[in-house]
Order: C-alpha cells, then structure tokens, then sequence
C-alpha cells in the first residue's frame, strides 16, 4: 500500500515537472530529456527514444530527435527517415495510432513472417505509444525497451506510459507550434528586410532619374548638363573615372563632351571616326559590358578592339550604350584603376539602366514627344513604389494580427494544459480510491477486515478526497479567469468591469508562464476603479508586459519581482508596471516600440510585443504610455487612459 501511494506521488510529480519544464523550454531536445530523466524515477527506461513526424513532408518520415540506447548508435538527429507501415514497430504505432507492447518472442515472430520487421536490435520487451495531438493527428511515437529479462513492463507500466505520452504530446505540440510561429516570423522579417532594401535602392534610382529628367529639361547642355549627370551617376556607382561620348550619325563620328580621369588630365582626342577605341565596340554591339583587367587586356591583344584610346592600366571597367530604340546616341564609361574598387554585375545593370535613361533625357532636350514619354515611364515607377509601400505596410499589419492571435493560441494552450494537470491528478486518485474500495470489500467478505485496516481505508479516503477538491477547485478557478480573459483578447466590445479583479484574472491565466520560475508579481490597484473599456486591450497589454519581462528581463533561474499599481486621477487611471529585471540602455529604449524590433531574435522574441502594447494603449484604450529605464535599474511603464472610453 506504501508503495503504491509512494509511486503514485513520484507520477502527480513528474506531471508537474513535464507541465512545467513545456512552459520554460524551448528546445525539444532539452524538454524530452528532462522527460526522460522523470520517467527513469518511475520506471525502468534505460532505453528511450522519441521520432517525430516531418511537419512539411509526409507522416511516415520521422525524425529521432531524441535516441537513448545501451545497445544500437544513436541516428542523425537532423535525418530523414521513412517508415513502411508492417517493416518496424515504430511504424505500426504510428500508422495505426495505437499503443503497441511487443516481447522479444513475438517480434521474431513477426521478423519470420516478414524479414525486413524491425532494423535494430531485437529487445525483450518493447512498449510504444503514439503522440497525438487535438485533432488526434500523429506527431509521432515515444518508445521504451528493456534488453534484460529482469526488467519488463507490467500492466502498470503500461498505463503509465501511457498517461505520460498523452502529457507529453500535449507539451510538443505547444512547443512545435511556438517554433512554427517564431520560424515564420523570422522568415518573414528577413523578407521585409530584403523589400525594404530593394525599395530604397529603388528609390535611390528613382531620385536619380528625377533628377536627370528635371535637369534635362532646365539645362540647354554643355559642360553644366554633364558635370550634373556624372554628379547623379556617381550616387549610385563608383564614378571617378568617367567619360560620356556622344555618336554623330550625320558624319559617323564620336566626339568626347565629357572627361574626368585621374591619370590623364584630358581627353586623348575630342573627337574620333566611328569604329575606333571602346566607344565603338560598346555601340556596335549595342549592349552593356563589364570587364576586368585581363578581359580588357585580351581585347587589346587580340585585335577585337581596334586602336584603345587612353589609359590602358585599368583594374575594372564597364561602359553602356545609349540607346533609346534602335538609335544610338553615345556611350556612357566607368572605369577604375584601383583593385579594392571592382565593379558587379548589379552596378553595371544600374549604368545600362542610368545610360538608357540619359538617351531618352538628350531625346527629351531635342523633342518634346520624348519629353513626355520620359516623365510617364517615371510615373509609372513611382506608382509601382508606392504600392510595393502599400503592400509592405498591409504585410506589417497582418504579422502584429497574427502575433495578436499566436498570443491568444499561446494562453489557451497553457491554459489548457494547466487544466489538464489537475484533472488528471483526479482521475488518478479516483482510480486509487476504486482499487482500496474493491480490496476493503474483499477483506470484509473473507472477514480479514480489522479495526486498522478499516481506519487505514478512511485515511485513504480522505486523502484521496482532499486531493480531488484541491485539483477540481483549481481547475474551476482557472477555467472561470480563463474564459473572461479568453472572450476579452477576441471581442472588441466595450463593457464595464473593475480593473482589479480583471488584473486578477489576467494574472491567474498568466500562472503557466510564472510557474516554475522565482519571480513575484504584487498588484496595488485601487478596489474602486470600475470602467467602461476594451478588456481584452487591458488584457494584452499586461499579458505583453508581463511576457517581456520573463523573456527579456530575467535570465533562466533567476529571481525578481514585478509591480503593478493602479490610481484613479480624476477621469483617468494612472497605471503602472515595473520590474527589477536587466533593463536597457538609451539606444535599445529608443527602439521599443518598433516594429519588429527585438534583442532575443530566434529566443523567444518576436518583436512585436511592445509594438501592440503601443497601439493599444493610444488607441484602443486612447491614452498615452512613457517608459522608464536603464542597464540594471529594469523596466517602468508608465500608462495613463480614461475610465471610461467612448467608441
């Protein structure tokens, strides 16, 4: 009798430790060896494994993120491995979501019937449970094995193990969906990163082009007209060495408006016959060209490229035509005597780019027509920035909805889970409390039933209740806060409630993210503040808060205290909230309200929590926020609304 009530207080213990060790972890190996390390406490599982379905492939590939054994190598960790529904254990208990036990008889029983059964070493006794979620979808299976026929699985064991798979599916399905959450929203901010990147060179390029087309219609050319174009083009690319050579149809000639070079003062001659120097290779191919200093060479010495003018010691060079259609009205070149200055692929894209449009800005100063079509091919840019503007805005404003959402998904799996515990510890005890009834009945017709055993059976009895009404009161409590708060976060109504008990509320629904961890929460709010506002906008703000804190302003293990204090001011209420945390310097403080913003990327922060708890304070709640800190004094808001707050 001992030693069960004994076991049964080592299986309540390690619920609680797998509970809390979900809510603290974020890494599933550490979570799953923390697992394993309770479940040797109860049993035995010197051999213990657990393979988890492929999210983005099939069911049947697995991965064995976690793989103890005494016996065979543990697999890659980061390999795929597809299981065939018959050929392994393991594939039977997640193909047909069952629990299966297995005896080193009957798996060579089975290897008989089907040669390719199993591919490691055959145990003596096999257990394997499925890992389910809420839809009673597979995310994989949980093993344990014994090679020694002194240790095998009794019926016991095998509820369990049972129980704890439940426990455990419970707490990877959690710990999977937050690293779903955190993966897309890195890769999401590393896409906008990149937009936004391109959106300023875009503008970069956009700035340029109005500049050249605004020049082209002030300036009448000359020496002006191209000291400003060089001046534009040097913004972009590295310009030092540059040159613009203008074609003459009419006498099949190019002449030289335009030199600026560090070797050579002036230009070699001013003006050249067509089909001499650089100037007319780039305009008889009529397309743009990088080269280097030995593809530059190679054209000189092969006699590709007749009679070069100028400097031929050039590290990087690229030249492009001008050409609007099929007219040709010069060249643009860029070249570099220096190796640290290289020129790419992209630069030269920008040059042929800038060239074509400085032909259609010299087509524009000799017609109007061409004028006009200038300034429509730049409007039509500027309408594509401001949609992909648009765009990147709507994509910022769906990620803080989503993030709004994963936390309400957030709250309702520690809820639940936290609910799961205490009910599960009930029907522990109710299952105990059966078992004694039937052995006091049977003791009482074989008339064994002495005075001590009957008062053994009511300490049983009152044990058992005890633990009952404790468990069933907490999960009333948290099921009670729990829907509140739950219905608040997702409604956008307004409705009347006392600040204080909602705090309480909120805080009780916070309990899975502050249990386990040394942290104390004191609440000194006014009893009297009633207001007519958006709960659920209080809600997240302290949820966000008090999330923060955990993540940002505490280290693992470490203890601290949080306030939060509430006044009433007239028509206003006067909150606060505040840890003894790390805190923050001035630059990290100046960007706590940006989007995105976080320093605990891929640690849990998302970025965007004080973000909406901006937003929500200044418009939602329509009040103001200011924020307090410095490096070890910790964090301070301070957050003032209206009482009561008008649609």
């Amino acid at each position: 009798m001992e030693s069960r009530l004994t076991r049964l207080e080592a299986v309540q213990t390690m619920l609680l430790e797998i509970g809390q060790k979900s809510s603290s972890c974020t890494d599933i190996s550490e979570f799953l060896q923390a697992v394993h390390a309770a479940l040797g406490r109860i049993m035995y599982a010197a051999n213990f494994f657990v393979a988890l379905s492929d999210r983005d492939g099939p069911v049947n590939q697995v991965r064995f993120v976690y793989f103890v054994d005494e016996v065979d190598d543990p697999p890659s960790r980061d390999a795929l491995f597809e299981l065939v529904e018959g050929e392994s254990p393991t594939a039977t208990v997640i193909s047909t979501r069952e629990r299966m036990v297995m005896t080193a008889a009957e798996h060579l029983s089975r290897r008989e019937a089907n040669a390719g059964f199993g591919i490691g070493t055959i145990a003596e006794h096999w257990m394997g449970c499925p890992l389910l979620d809420q839809n009673h979808q597979v995310l994989g299976a949980i093993v344990i094995q014994s090679y020694d026929k002194e240790h095998t699985f009794s019926e016991e064991d095998q509820a369990l193990f049972a129980l704890i798979a439940n426990h455990v599916s419970s707490a990877l399905q959690g710990l999977q969906s937050m690293d779903r959450l955190e993966r897309a929203v890195q890769e999401r901010t590393a896409q906008l990163s990149h937009e936004v990147a391109e959106r300023r060179r875009a503008e970069a390029i956009q700035r340029a082009l109005y500049e050249l087309a605004n020049l082209s219609a002030t300036a009448t050319g000359g020496s002006r007209l191209n000291m400003r174009l060089h001046q534009i083009i040097s913004e972009l690319v590295p310009a030092q060495n540059f040159l613009m050579a203008l074609y003459h149809a009419d006498t099949k000639e190019i002449s030289i408006p335009y030199f600026v070079d560090q070797k050579d003062e002036h230009a070699p001659v001013k003006r050249f016959d067509y089909g001499v120097g650089m100037s007319s290779y780039i305009l008889q191919r009529k397309q743009a060209m990088l080269l280097d200093r030995a593809g530059f060479q190679a054209l000189v010495d092969s006699g590709e490229m007749e009679h070069p003018l100028g400097n031929t010691d050039i590290a990087s060079w690229m030249g492009a035509p001008m050409l609007l259609g099929d007219v040709a009205y010069g060249v643009i070149i860029v070249q570099s005597y220096d190796d640290s200055v290289t020129y790419t692929q992209a630069d030269l894209d920008i040059l042929a780019f800038m060239a074509s449009h400085v032909a259609v800005a010299i087509a524009r100063m000799q017609a109007d027509r061409e004028i006009r079509r200038a300034k429509e091919a730049l409007e039509e840019q500027n309408a594509a920035l401001e949609n992909a503007l648009t765009s990147l805005k709507d994509a910022q404003g769906e990620l803080v909805r989503q993030e709004k959402l994963a936390s309400l998904g957030r709250l309702v799996a520690g809820v639940a889970h936290e609910i799961n515990t205490p009910l599960g510890i009930c029907v522990t005890a109710t299952s105990h409390l059966v078992e004694e009834l039937k052995l006091t009945r049977e003791d009482m017709a074989n008339g064994t039933l002495d005075e001590d055993g009957l008062n053994q059976f009511f300490d049983i009895i009152a044990q058992s209740l005890r633990i009952m009404t404790t468990n069933t009161q907490r999960a009333a409590a948290l099921v009670r806060s729990f829907k509140q708060v739950a219905v608040d976060q997702s409604s956008d109504d307004i409705r009347s409630f006392n600040l204080r008990k909602y705090l309480d509320e909120v805080l009780l629904s916070l309990q899975p993210k502050l249990k386990g961890k040394p942290i104390v929460v004191e609440i000194d709010c006014d009893e009297r503040i009633e207001m007519a506002s958006f709960p659920g906008a209080v809600s997240q703000i302290v949820t966000n808060m008090v999330v923060n804190s955990l993540v940002h302003g505490f280290e693992e293990g470490q203890s601290g205290k949080i306030k939060i204090s509430g006044k009433v001011d007239g028509d206003f209420v006067d909150f606060q909230f505040s840890d003894d945390g790390a805190g923050m310097d001035s630059a990290t403080l100046a960007q706590l309200f940006d989007p995105f913003f976080t320093t605990k990327r891929g640690s849990g922060g998302s970025g965007l929590g004080a973000h909406i708890l901006y937003n929500l304070v200044t418009g939602a709640l329509g009040g103001t926020v200011k924020v307090v800190s410095a490096p070890g004094m910790g964090l301070h808001y301070k957050l003032r609304f209206p009482k009561v707050k008008r649609k």
